[in-house]
């Protein structure tokens, strides 16, 4: 009982410290801070605009004041989506929840965890969660 009652103290602890990090728990038990995942995202909000690409989740930033106003030269073409999910447990590499098949994902040459997406002439910027 004791020792359960200073890992729950340990978890409150790390929880309140993480900054919105999310803390996971692995195969062996061990706790750890990882990124979130698609099924994590798309548990809370069904109809949230993400995709998936190297492990990263990447989330529509168009009402992020700060990603809208940085300037952003497009670099090379990193992604292309090839499929659509709203299934956060069959999200692989290159899913979108919106984003068209075919969809081209840019990044620019400024560095950082925005990615741009082009679709019909129009640029949509994506922030990528990523763990502290």
């Amino acid at each position: 009982m004791k020792s359960f009652l200073i890992l729950m103290l340990i978890t409150i602890a790390l929880s309140a410290c993480n900054s919105g990090q999310q803390l996971k728990m692995d195969e062996e038990g061990q706790l750890y801070i990882g990124s979130p995942t698609a099924y994590e995202i798309l548990s809370k909000n069904k109809k949230e605009d993400i995709f998936l690409m190297n492990e990263v989740v990447y989330v529509n930033a168009e009402k992020i004041d700060w990603v809208k106003k940085k300037k952003l030269t497009l670099g090379n073409v990193v992604l292309e989506i090839v499929r659509q999910s709203s299934d956060g447990e069959d999200f692989t590499e290159g899913t979108a929840t919106k984003l068209p098949v075919g969809t081209k994902i840019y990044k620019p040459i400024e560095k950082g965890d925005i990615y741009i997406a082009i679709v019909e002439g129009r640029e949509i910027r994506y922030l990528g969660l990523r763990e502290g």
